[in-house]
């Protein structure tokens, strides 16, 4: 009975707090200020990551891609020594913003790094004529963008577009890909025994691209990592060539 009682004068006692016009009022902004600041928090997550990085070394055609997507035309273009932004209409009714970053050696890590937070996805470019002699520094770059801890975290889907396709000589894209494979698998191995040979407890510490003991695959990352071919040079100069549709469809989908 003592502890009936007590309970019954507890809740008498409270209950002229909550009908307090000025708790209540308090209670209502603290609910509409935590409900304003998730609103912000979660806008501001999908703002950042609306960006398509274009990216891959010097040469490859990223500029000339990105003036093709943006302004549907074919310019001469030139070695970028900064970024071109443009926002992006995909076919379905989205917005986007594609980013064209510098691919110059001294240059691309710097502007990779400034616009890897805003990735929602990333188009690694390829020259399909001189990929076999610049395979090394192709797949290096490509080992970087993939085990950069900002990338492993968000995980963006990776394109790898494989352009100039309409040159003689150009590799197909499953050709590219399979060179790309076997060339990031020494890649990390040599990678691994710098580290190892630096500082042991470090090397533990750093990602492992892949699966521990099996030989280099895209398939075994996490993010999901496409093939393309492309074009921007072919069919009439007012006309998106079909080689450039891949492109199109693959950012609609994100």
């Amino acid at each position: 009975m003592e502890t009936e009682k007590e309970v019954i004068k507890e809740t008498i006692n409270t209950e002229p707090m909550l009908q307090d016009p000025l708790y209540i009022t308090l209670l209502s902004v603290v609910v509409l200020l935590v409900t304003f600041l998730v609103w912000w928090f979660l806008s501001s997550r999908r703002h950042l990551r609306r960006s398509v990085l274009f990216t891959g070394l010097s040469d490859a055609g990223k500029t000339s891609l990105f003036v093709r997507l943006a302004y549907s035309e074919f310019r001469q273009t030139f070695t970028s020594m900064k970024e071109n932004i443009e926002d992006y209409d995909t076919s379905n009714n989205k917005t986007l913003r594609i980013v064209d970053l510098p691919g110059q050696e001294r240059l691309r890590n710097k502007f990779f790094d400034q616009y890897k937070h805003s990735a929602k996805a990333i188009v690694y470019v390829v020259d399909s004529v001189t990929i076999q002699k610049e395979i090394r520094d192709v797949a290096e770059y490509l080992y970087t963008i993939l085990v950069d801890p900002v990338i492993q975290s968000n995980c963006p889907p990776v394109l790898i577009l494989c352009n100039k396709q309409d040159l003689p000589m150009a590799k197909g894209g499953q050709l590219i890909k399979s060179l790309l494979e076997k060339e990031i698998n020494l890649v990390r191995v040599t990678k691994s025994s710098q580290l190892e040979s630096v500082d042991s407890s470090q090397s533990n510490n750093t990602t492992y691209l892949g699966k521990a003991g099996k030989d280099f695959e895209f398939s075994h990352l996490s993010c999901k990592v496409d093939v393309l071919e492309s074009s921007i040079n072919m069919g009439d100069q007012d006309d998106d060539p079909i080689e450039m549709q891949g492109i199109h469809d693959w950012i609609a989908k994100l």
